[in-house]
């Protein structure tokens, strides 16, 4: 993500704690003090917002000497000293709070998505959705690449995905594919939303690149893999929790994707300290 765009999503998240007056706290409590803190791990996952954590302190206030110990990718284990921090108590104060918001979500996401990852196994990959929250979803989906998961389509501007209210308008997937083809010739990718085995025999009779298979159950999947025997692309979707992802991946599926993980993330748990003599 350019860091113009980065430098945008922090100053917004600034100005509402700011609003124009500024830390009316820690500038009363502090001049040109100095101190040094820690970044510490309060659980195990894995590290992801390193750079946007750094970018935040920065723009406060350039001169704050941050030391990472770990880099994004990184699996992490409670007590980890993650990074050091020295200069103006004040500045580290103002940029503390938004700065664990960043790296603690977007450390949640890597962490949730290296559990799926490792639940589905060498052969399955894990996709994201566009279950993000507005504005911070490159952000997300970055931290999910962290985690050893793979992004689905990026908006709805580059790849082709037609869903079950396409199909139910359009009158039928033949018909849908058919306009996408009218209208974009090879131009995208085309992912057909399948609910049922007619619905697949439909997508691989027009040809689609990708077929998902939309909250079927574990015997309809293995039909459906079958049937499509590596024609197309097969995805999993659909109530897609930690306890499943095993047994969906042995359904021979290729991907499953996971809307959890962006859209009900907890917050990993990290500590800004005050570092001790």
């Amino acid at each position: 993500m350019k860091k113009r765009k980065v430098r945008k999503i922090i100053e917004s998240a600034l100005q509402e704690d700011f609003h124009d007056v500024g830390d009316v706290t820690s500038e009363a409590i502090f001049a040109n003090e100095e101190d040094s803190f820690v970044l510490l791990s309060k659980a195990d996952g894995i590290l992801c917002g390193k750079e946007i954590f750094l970018e935040t302190f920065h723009i406060i206030d350039n001169n704050c000497n941050i030391e990472f110990h770990f880099t994004d990718g990184s699996k992490i284990t409670n007590g980890d000293v993650i990074a050091s921090i020295d200069g103006s108590i004040s500045s580290i104060l103002k940029a503390e709070r938004t700065a664990l918001n960043f790296i603690s979500h977007m450390s949640g996401i890597a962490t949730k998505t290296g559990n799926f990852v490792r639940e589905a196994g060498d052969r399955c990959r894990i996709l994201d959705t566009r279950k993000t929250i507005p504005g911070l979803r490159k952000l997300e989906k970055y931290a999910v690449r962290c985690g050893g998961g793979q992004n689905h389509r990026m908006g709805l501007y580059d790849m082709v995905m037609i869903k079950d209210n396409h199909i139910d308008s359009a009158g039928n997937i033949e018909k849908a594919v058919g306009k996408i083809r009218e209208k974009w010739g090879s131009k995208f990718k085309i992912e057909v939303e399948t609910r049922n085995l007619e619905e697949v025999k439909q997508a691989l009779i027009s040809e689609a690149d990708r077929v998902m298979l939309d909250n079927m159950s574990l015997d309809m999947m293995k039909e459906a893999v079958k049937m499509i025997a590596g024609k197309s692309k097969v995805e999993a979707s659909g109530n897609m929790t930690l306890q499943r992802i095993q047994s969906v991946a042995a359904t021979g599926v290729d991907f499953i994707s996971v809307g959890e993980l962006t859209h009900s993330v907890k917050a990993f748990d990290f500590s800004l300290q005050k570092k001790k003599k």
